[in-house]
């Protein structure tokens, strides 16, 4: 059958803007009061074809739901949101901060400013601002008053800006990294291992094919992905496999069976019975409670 089409989920080039790009611009700023106040503090989850956007919160609060995982920010924080990622948000009315949008050769020019291999830029996380917080808010504020202001060298002083803030991100992302860093030969191992699943999850193979492929045995993965994730390997393949599920039960009308048909089982009753188990609830139940909660909500503005 056909893989399923995400055209259920918006592609807006900004929420709710009629024209194809508003800026001449590779870059938009805007508070995140000014456009979310108009749609009652809600931005429906949508995704951007070719740009990536920074989303910092000052004050307030905001409701992130990333790919179906919803994150409460509730301190000073940065969000990445790389191109194609399925988001949306729910402010509190009181929230400060703001959204910068990066056309993608603004987005490609700044990663490869980093100089890092980790493509920071195209993966969705978050960084707390901490001691950080009035400094980076700086940044943002200036950065908004060049964007709306036309003086001279505006373009200049915007990339500079933007630049900052970038800088800043990739040392936080550094930081993590070495802060979390195991020998590197089993990190290969793990990075391999969570490729061959992304490129594998739906054929349900066995955890011994994969070692296999790795050249290593069975135990040895076991044992590197409770070092790295947390969980055995054959945890971490069920987890994709639900990932998917839930993004097929929240943004498509795909039924049980079609979707446990693409996610590769042979039964719907074990795709059934393994949702259950791994998230206490069945397939059905679960995007029943998606519906009951949407049922008051406004609806999302239609595609311009």
């Amino acid at each position: 059958m056909n893989k399923p089409a995400l055209a259920a989920i918006p592609v807006f080039k900004l929420y709710g803007e009629s024209l194809e790009w508003p800026t001449p611009d590779l870059l938009h700023c805007e508070s995140i009061s000014q456009r979310s106040r108009e749609h009652q503090w809600e931005i429906k989850p949508h995704r951007h074809a070719d740009l990536g956007q920074l989303l910092f919160v000052f004050r307030g609060q905001a409701e992130l739901e990333v790919e179906g995982q919803r994150t409460l920010l509730d301190e000073p924080m940065i969000q990445v949101l790389p191109p194609l990622s399925v988001h949306g948000f729910r402010f509190s009315e009181d929230v400060e901060g703001y959204v910068v949008t990066l056309a993608a050769p603004l987005l490609s020019h700044l990663q490869a400013q980093l100089g890092r291999s980790e493509n920071t830029l195209a993966t969705s996380c978050s960084y707390p601002a901490r001691e950080d917080a009035q400094y980076l808010n700086g940044l943002f504020s200036a950065l908004q008053d060049e964007y709306q202001g036309q003086q001279p060298a505006r373009e200049m002083i915007m990339h500079a800006l933007v630049s900052m803030i970038v800088v800043w991100i990739g040392r936080q992302a550094l930081q993590r990294s070495s802060s979390s860093q195991r020998p590197q030969r089993a990190r290969e191992y793990f990075n391999g291992f969570i490729q061959l699943v992304e490129a594998h999850y739906r054929e349900h193979v066995k955890v011994e094919d994969l070692a296999h492929k790795l050249g290593i045995s069975v135990s040895h993965l076991n044992g590197t992905c409770r070092e790295l994730a947390g969980q055995p390997a054959l945890q971490i393949m069920h987890e994709r496999q639900l990932l998917e599920a839930k993004r097929l039960l929240t943004y498509t009308g795909m039924t049980i069976y079609e979707i446990s048909d693409d996610l590769g089982f042979s039964d719907p009753t074990n795709f059934t019975r393994l949702f259950r188990r791994r998230e206490g609830i069945s397939p059905k139940v679960f995007r029943d409670r998606l519906k009951a909660d949407q049922a008051g909500e406004p609806g999302a503005l239609p595609l311009t």
